[in-house]
């Protein structure tokens, strides 16, 4: 049954439930990025009813954190929001709440990432004599615009919230190991014109004609595959807009060609804005948002233990993600949790049960 009444939703999260059954009550809080107040109350419940923990609320983010004076702190984190609730495919019913389908969890959040939240849950219920010191980091707006993000208010407001030596951000990652992520930057490339009428072309210059100068560049762009710490990350130049023109019988004096480049983790933005201009020499480029990546930092005690005991995979994280805001306050962060990420923010999201076991159990193997 759909969840009808959000102020009953603490009773949903038993910790002492299964980790897939966890998942499932978790996802069926709806929680859409500015309405996570339901399962944020549902997390900070479930939790301060754990001793071990002392447990601070920001808003709709809930850290919880052990303090043993262990000689290493590692943060493990996720978001609690997601993208807007639709229809699974061919059904007119919402994918929340959640569909056991075989050996499958179907729904909104299956994948990204509250798999993940739920076994930062159970790994937050059953270690409670850990190995390294733990902090928790549920937080909220990921999914939509920086400012929103609370992850980066706690890094501004509360920064010592967020100290640690290693962090390992539960993003799907099909269960394997994500190193660092690349960064991220938006161009638009300007080409300028004269505006005239279309009857009479040759009193004017058309600025969208230029812009084949843009693409044919774009065409013949050969990204590179850098190496950062042992990790492969395969760079990408690309447009992602093209605007121009006021109407349909006037000759373009402006278009702009909206082009999106995303770097490995060896450059900074400033780095990355200088080959855009390279790239495009002669032409104007005005930088838009822009966010660093960050080194995959695996070669730190904290992180190699992680790789050693987990057994799995290691590859670089092609996207971007929330590491990168860990990196920016010294803290190596990797990617590690279950769900294929090609399936976020699908209308078909869903994820093998087998991966929130596998994953809750390597993150006790390494922490008990």
């Amino acid at each position: 049954m759909p969840l009808t009444d959000p102020s009953s939703a603490t009773a949903l999260l038993d910790l002492s439930s299964d980790v897939t059954s966890l998942t499932a009550a978790v996802c069926d809080i709806p929680s859409v990025s500015r309405q996570e107040g339901a399962l944020a109350d549902a997390v900070e419940a479930a939790l301060v009813g754990l001793g071990h923990l002392e447990v601070t609320r920001d808003g709709n983010t809930v850290v919880a954190r052990t303090s043993l004076g262990r000689p290493e702190r590692v943060v493990l984190a996720g978001h609690l929001d997601t993208v807007p609730i639709s229809a699974c495919p061919g059904e007119d019913e919402p994918n929340v709440p959640t569909r056991r389908r075989g050996d499958e969890l179907w729904g909104r959040g299956t994948v990204d990432m509250k798999g993940g939240v739920a076994v930062m849950l159970r790994v937050a219920a059953q270690v409670t004599e850990p190995t390294r010191d733990l902090t928790f980091l549920f937080y909220d707006c990921e999914e939509i615009e920086a400012e929103f993000n609370g992850l980066a208010r706690l890094a501004e407001q509360r920064p010592d919230l967020l100290a640690g030596d290693f962090a390992v951000l539960l993003e799907p990652t099909g269960a394997t190991i994500e190193g660092g992520c690349k960064g991220t930057l938006r161009v638009d490339v300007v080409t300028s014109g004269v505006a005239a009428h279309s009857a009479r072309p040759w009193n004017g210059h058309n600025a969208i004609h230029d812009a084949g100068v843009v693409l044919s560049r774009l065409t013949a762009y050969e990204a590179e595959t850098v190496t950062v710490d042992g990790l492969d990350y395969h760079e990408a130049l690309q447009a992602v807009g093209i605007s121009g023109g006021i109407a349909g019988n006037v000759i373009p004096d402006r278009c702009v060609v909206t082009v999106n480049y995303r770097f490995a983790p060896d450059k900074s933005v400033e780095e990355a804005f200088a080959h855009v201009r390279h790239v495009f020499d002669g032409l104007e480029c005005v930088l838009g948002d822009a966010a660093p990546g960050a080194r995959p930092g695996l070669q730190v005690p904290a992180a190699e233990a992680f790789v050693a005991s987990l057994g799995v995979p290691v590859s670089a994280k092609e996207g971007w993600t929330d590491v990168a805001r860990f990196s920016r306050l010294g803290v190596p962060a990797v990617n590690f949790g279950p769900g294929d990420p090609n399936l976020a923010h699908m209308d078909d999201e869903r994820c093998p049960v087998e991966q929130y076991v596998l994953a809750e159990q390597a993150l006790l193997r390494w922490l008990s």
